[in-house]
Formats: C-alpha cells, sequence, structure tokens
C-alpha cells in the first residue's frame, strides 16, 4: 500500500526560538523536529520545504560586512544556495540521528534546488522584500548608489535594501526530487524558496538572479509537481484567523479556495505574514488534495484533517 505523499513547509523562524539565533541553537530545534518527523515517516512520504529569511540575512549581513578586493561578497542568489547547504545540512542531520536514536535507518537527503522564474515578472521593476540590515537615511542613500540597490523606509525601523519577489513557474531539480521520493527518501528541498535562476532567450542555460521567492509560493509549485495529496505550511499559530488579534477573531477550520478568495479581497490575511501562505495553500488544493495551515505541536492532527485550517474543493 502506498503513502501519502506530503510537502511540509516550514518557516525560517522555525528553527529560531526565543531570539536564540546561535548554530548550536538551532540545530536544538532541528533535532525536535527531527523527531516528529521519525515519526510522520511511518505513514507519509515526507518533503520538507524550508524559509531562511534569518538565516541568509544573517549571511548577507556577513558578507557585507566583510567584503573585499581579495574575498568579494557574494550575490543575493549566491546567498540563498549558501543558506539552503546551512539548514539543509541542520535538518537532513538532525532527521538522520532521530532515526539512529530510534533505531531505525531511514534515507535522509538534502537537495539543492533551482527554482526557475519568468525574467518578464512584472516584480522585477517593482521590488518588494526586504532583506538584510536596516540603515539610517544617509548610509541607505550612499549603498542606494555605491551598489544599485534599492532602498526603501521598513516600518520606522530605518531603512533596508528591498528586491524582486516573483513567482515560481518550475523546479530544475524536480524530476530527481520525484525519485527519490519514490523510492522512500525523505527530501529536503525549495530551501528559502529555491534560488532564483531564469532561462537565457538563445542557448536556454540557466542563469541566477537576484531576487527572493516566496517559500510558501515555492514549496506549493513543488507540490503540485510531485504530485502531493496534502501540502502544509508549519507557521507559529495553530489555525488561520479572520479578524486576527482581534477580540473578536475567528479561527477558520475546513473551507474552500473560493472562500479563501473572498476572504483575502476582505483584507483578512496579513501581507507579510500569513497571506502568502494561505494563497499558496488555496492554489495547491482541490478535490483529491488538500492544503492545510498549522503550527508545529499540531502537524500530526492536521494531516488527519482534526486541527488546523484545512482548504480543499468540495
Amino acid at each position: 500500500m502506498s503513502k501519502t505523499r506530503v510537502v511540509i513547509a516550514l518557516g525560517g523562524n522555525a528553527l529560531q526560538q526565543n531570539g536564540e539565533v546561535t548554530a548550536e541553537a538551532q540545530k536544538a530545534v532541528a533535532s525536535q523536529i527531527g523527531e516528529v518527523i521519525v515519526k510522520l515517516s511511518e505513514k507519509y512520504e515526507i518533503i520538507i520545504a524550508h524559509g531562511n529569511g534569518p538565516q541568509v540575512g544573517n549571511i548577507l549581513v556577513h558578507e557585507e560586512n566583510a567584503g573585499t578586493a581579495a574575498a568579494p561578497a557574494m550575490p543575493l542568489e549566491t546567498a540563498v544556495a549558501m543558506s539552503q547547504g546551512q539548514i539543509g545540512y541542520w535538518l537532513s542531520q538532525a532527521i538522520d540521528n532521530a532515526f539512529a536514536r530510534n533505531k531505525q535507518r531511514k534515507k535522509v537527503i538534502s537537495v539543492v534546488t533551482q527554482v526557475v522564474v519568468d525574467r518578464n515578472d512584472p516584480a522585477f521593476r517593482h521590488p518588494t522584500k526586504p532583506i538584510g540590515e536596516f540603515y539610517d537615511a544617509k548610509e541607505a542613500m550612499h549603498l542606494a548608489k555605491l551598489r544599485g540597490w534599492e532602498m526603501r523606509e521598513d516600518a520606522g525601523r530605518g531603512y533596508r535594501r528591498v528586491v524582486p519577489s516573483p513567482k515560481p513557474i518550475d523546479i530544475v531539480e524536480r524530476k530527481e526530487i520525484m525519485s527519490l521520493v519514490q523510492n522512500g527518501t525523505i527530501v529536503i528541498a525549495v530551501g528559502g524558496g529555491g534560488i532564483p535562476v531564469v532561462r537565457t532567450k538563445v542557448l536556454k542555460v540557466l542563469k541566477g538572479v537576484d531576487a527572493v521567492i516566496d517559500k510558501d509560493l515555492a514549496a506549493a509549485k513543488l507540490a503540485e509537481l510531485v504530485k502531493a495529496d496534502i501540502f502544509v505550511s508549519v507557521t507559529a499559530v495553530p489555525n488561520a484567523y479572520l479578524n486576527f488579534g482581534q477580540p473578536d477573531q475567528i479561527a477558520l477550520g475546513m473551507i474552500t479556495p473560493r472562500e479563501v478568495i473572498e476572504h483575502i479581497k476582505a483584507g483578512h490575511f496579513g501581507v507579510g505574514s500569513m497571506l502568502p501562505k494561505i494563497q499558496a495553500i488555496a492554489a495547491f488544493a482541490g478535490k483529491k488534495r488538500f492544503g492545510v495551515i498549522t503550527n508545529p505541536d499540531n502537524l500530526e492532527l492536521a494531516l488527519k484533517r482534526r486541527s488546523g485550517t484545512i482548504v480543499q474543493e468540495f
């Protein structure tokens, strides 16, 4: 009997609890995630996607501060690749060790993943994704001239670099990921939304571009391409909510993609928080597959449709 195939998207903040940003602290959280994955692997084929916001931000700080002629700073798409290796290493080792502690053996692999975007995506003309450090107005103006960055004021906290966030249209390594999953391997992929690449017009070769792809949209695209049965976005709250944070907030249970669209039009989901998650879940959902928003504590119940916000066509 074949197992249910699930793509689990972890937020970049999932590895950072209580503000702890050291490698050891994040490895400890990864170890907890590993124990959950061991239990789930008994019933599910698992692909893990993850965010990288805090981690790639730290990499960029190091790159920007240490860049010299002898050791020049790496471009953004390379920093995304670096964060994939970093987090993929932590997660794959943690899951492998969890199997060992449970006296089990299971193949686990992290795939450095390239995600194809459209060079004509409107996002390249209107960058909106803030990354990296905060700067004062004078520093921001200097960096804009020096490096050609677009800088934008961020909620009264200072200025940050903003970059394009184009939509994912394909995943370069999708066939390899599918093959690994079919052979029983737990796969970690599309870290940080994947390394953004375009295909050149003439030779159709791949070229990296400075952008950040939304992690949930990339994970949803992967779930679609590998024919997953369930796509889960794991976040800090157990459900998506209407009137979130207000006395009359309402937890959403089982809803349809059409209802999600209506709630989006009514302005119920935060642009930088819940909106991309619920959009990705609704885009994936169908009559024979469903999407879930939940938190780590309720993940197992959510996969059984007993917790979280479940989005499916009926």
